[in-house]
């Protein structure tokens, strides 16, 4: 059995972060067109003057404005702590 030296280990290690790093910015940048719900949404909210709707739609928009944000967030703090413990 072969122990591993500390170069082969940092690596390892380094090879792992920059794979993570690439798929989450392969699945992030990957996304399919949706321009028409934005209109499908509007026709929904001014046809009925259902307030419930309209709080449910504007819910759904924070929710997934926020999303990115927490993803980026996220990754930067990754990419903080990498650099952190190598000093």
């Amino acid at each position: 059995m072969r122990i591993k030296s500390k170069v082969e280990s940092r690596k390892s290690k380094e090879s792992y972060w920059a794979a993570r790093l690439f798929l989450v910015l392969f699945f992030c940048f990957l996304s399919s067109a949706v321009d028409a719900q934005c209109a499908m949404c509007r026709a929904a909210i001014e046809s009925e003057g259902n307030v419930k709707k309209k709080e449910a739609v504007n819910d759904g928009i924070v929710y997934l404005m926020a999303i990115p944000y927490l993803l980026v967030g996220g990754v930067g703090f990754a990419i903080y702590r990498m650099y952190a413990k190598k000093k």
